[in-house]
């Protein structure tokens, strides 16, 4: 899970980055105290999760929750009581009452993972496209047009219909886990491919229309286990 956090207080934000240094499966990209430096971050990168205080001299967190364009999960911290009706009313994942414990903040961060895997879930289930942030905006890509991902460093870059290339700052990890993997494969460290443009495979090598690509050897199981070769 990636995730920011926003608070005015600096030494809220070095409780929060010390909690999250504890669990294996956060990585706390960035932290904030200024709101607008914290907009100008996710109009490009997309996160998980936000720690967010409620209370702050610039805009309150629950307007500035409600004016990102980006999906995202929220857990509030503030040291106000009274703002824990207005957290839920915008479907927070959970609202930590400072000061909080490590246990504390373990249970919102379960709570944090369960929300993302059930919303991870039904998109999908159900989704023919994908929402994807590149050149400072949010694109809806529908699946049918994506032709090849391939793998450059911190970045991948998506192969469209008509010849189109989109590149993104993500992992192929990242990448793997918004797609329906009964459309998609990952064959090779440096690619993923559609099912659908598979012509054959031959002495583990796929074929599509147009390349040949190697099935690398940490994929082996993985392609022979869906093609039963």
């Amino acid at each position: 899970m990636t995730a920011i956090a926003l608070d005015d207080e600096p030494l809220a934000l070095e409780i929060i980055q010390s909690f999250a240094a504890q669990i294996s499966d956060l990585y706390l990209e960035k932290t904030f105290t200024k709101v607008s430096d914290a907009k100008k971050y996710l109009l490009r990168y997309p996160v998980d999760i936000i720690f967010l205080d409620i209370n702050m001299p610039e805009m309150s967190g629950i307007e500035f929750y409600k004016n990102i364009s980006q999906e995202t999960k929220v857990i509030f911290t503030t040291a106000y009581s009274e703002f824990a009706v207005l957290g839920f009313e915008v479907q927070a994942v959970d609202y930590l009452l400072k000061p909080y414990s490590f246990e504390r903040f373990e249970q919102a961060i379960q709570k944090g993972r369960e929300s993302l895997k059930s919303k991870l879930k039904s998109d999908i289930n159900s989704k023919t496209q994908l929402l994807i942030r590149a050149d400072y905006q949010l694109l809806k890509i529908d699946l049918d047009s994506i032709q090849l991902i391939e793998s450059l460093a911190d970045y991948i870059k998506i192969k469209l219909a008509g010849n189109k290339f989109l590149t993104v700052r993500m992992t192929m990890k990242a990448m793997l886990k918004k797609l329906p993997d009964r459309e998609f494969i990952r064959v090779h460290r440096s690619y993923i491919i559609p099912i659908r443009r598979i012509q054959s495979i031959r002495n583990k090598i796929i074929y599509l229309d147009d390349m040949e690509i190697q099935v690398g050897h940490s994929y082996e199981t993985e392609v022979a286990k869906r093609f039963s070769i």
